[in-house]
């Protein structure tokens, strides 16, 4: 069999070691991997010496904010960013304008990411009291997940009570399909938010002080009691404190199917930075106090957080330099930035590159049904590959950025550890640091592939609809 491309000399990059290998490329899977003599003959070949070849990273945080808010970021930029940074797919949040929240909006999302995206994607349903019905017309309409929000963040959208809550969870159990948590606790942050307000403050620091790390805490706690009864199987987003790690690691141990994602940002930044950086730091949950973030750490060592993700979350300069904290619209972008970031701390010993390629690949595809499609170098799989060159360094420079938005607080930041040819399914999205022309619109939605495991639904006869039917 004749391949289409044949990668030699690189560092193939595994969850449990590192093979020094040749990688065959056909039909836009991985074909083998082996020796250089053991390959097909290729219509090209490439020679990746001093080189690591990695699974494609997943992201399953982003916001490419299309529809509704294109002048922030589009299925185009976001791609063209993800690609820089070695992610060949994406999750992408319903927070768009229209919501993701039934079918037709649904549909308008897909032909837009279908038309624009580079690379892979799966596409969330919002997850509200508004939206319970439209659960299996959504399921049916192709989607990677759902997304619930505990509490509020950009775009607004409400924010159950925790019986329709309870409702949502009993619905999309049976479904078998997972449901992302905005897990902050809404009324203790609009308590606080609103008092401190009225007393004037306006400072940066004001946002954390609004979101203190019970929020959190107190969420995850009441979502897994949630899961747990039902079944659903919930991710909890963006972990920023150590408090949060305790009632996600005692609900994996009682049996929950409770998956956790931290991001570059809380195990980075702290609140030393605000100073530095002001607005530009805002973020729903907040970056929080320095002891943080060695727990954080250690939670991704040992497997109670499972992966990172960026929650990319674009907005225009002027958006994010107001004076008036509460008035800064809340995130910034990261996904052409977190694997140069995660790399960094590889060369600086904290973990190893197969630890990175465990959370930032093959644990995302496990969890969400895409594996050994996605998420691994084996033959069969989609050939998703970021090869990267770890001794490559570079300074972080917000002008440089490929998303629409040019500010961040990584602007001025040494990394080391840089992608240096991005593949989708076998076909170079990046090359050489350069962005080839004419992949717009490869990318194709992942929901296709998606094999969860069967439901485990629990108490079905205790549910919403079980007890609204009449007796006999």
């Amino acid at each position: 069999m004749l391949a289409d491309l044949v990668i030699h000399n690189g560092r193939i990059v595994h969850p449990d070691g590192i093979v020094d290998a040749s990688l065959a490329i056909a039909g836009g899977r991985i074909l083998a991997i082996g020796a250089a003599e053991a390959m097909p003959a290729a219509k090209e070949t490439l020679d990746a010496s001093g080189l690591h070849v990695l699974p494609g990273a997943i992201d399953v945080h982003v916001h490419f904010r299309d529809p509704g808010y294109t002048h922030k970021e589009d299925w185009d930029t976001g791609t063209t960013s993800a690609a820089f940074g070695g992610v060949t797919t994406v999750f992408d949040m319903p927070n768009t304008v229209p919501a993701t929240a039934n079918a037709q909006a649904l549909a308008e999302k897909h032909a837009i990411a279908g038309s624009r995206a580079r690379i892979d994607y799966g596409l969330y349903a919002y997850l509200g009291e508004s939206s319970i019905e439209q659960v299996p017309e959504m399921v049916a309409g192709g989607i990677i997940g759902f997304k619930l929000y505990m509490g509020e963040t950009f775009g607004k959208l409400a924010t159950p009570s925790t019986g329709a809550m309870l409702e949502a969870f009993e619905v999309v159990a049976p479904t078998g399909k997972r449901i992302s948590l905005h897990a902050e606790t809404a009324s203790i942050m609009a308590r606080r938010e609103a008092r401190m307000r009225a007393a004037g403050r306006t400072d940066a620091l004001a946002h954390l002080a609004a979101r203190p790390a019970v929020v959190a805490t107190e969420a995850v706690s009441r979502a897994a009691v949630l899961a747990e009864w039902t079944g659903a199987r919930i991710h909890i987003l963006h972990i920023s404190s150590a408090a949060e790690l305790r009632p996600l690691a005692e609900a994996k141990a009682r049996g929950v199917d409770i998956t956790g994602e931290t991001c570059p940002h809380y195990l980075f930044l702290s609140a030393d930075d605000y100073a530095r950086c002001g607005g530009v730091i805002r973020v729903n949950p907040p970056v929080r106090e320095a002891d943080n973030q060695a727990p954080l750490w250690k939670a991704l060592m040992d497997g109670t957080v499972d992966m990172i993700a960026t929650d990319h979350a674009p907005h225009a300069p002027p958006e994010k330099t107001r004076n008036d904290i509460w008035s800064v619209d809340c995130g910034f972008p990261g996904v052409e930035t977190q694997m140069s970031l995660m790399l960094s701390q590889v060369n600086a010993g904290r973990a190893s590159i197969c630890d990175y390629v465990r959370w930032s690949a093959y644990n995302p595809a496990r969890n969400w049904g895409l594996f050994p499609r996605k998420g691994t170098l084996q033959p069969g799989a989609d050939a998703d590959l970021a090869l990267v060159d770890l001794g490559q360094d570079m300074v972080l420079d917000d002008a440089a950025l490929h998303s629409r938005s040019k500010i961040s607080p990584w602007h001025g930041r040494r990394v080391k550890g840089l992608p240096i040819h991005t593949l989708v399914r076998g076909r170079f999205i990046l090359r050489n640091r350069t962005l080839v022309e004419g992949t717009e619109g490869w990318g194709r939605s992942v929901h296709a592939i998606q094999q969860m495991p069967p439901a485990q639904v629990r108490n079905a006869d205790k549910t919403m609809q079980a007890i609204i039917r009449l007796p006999g």
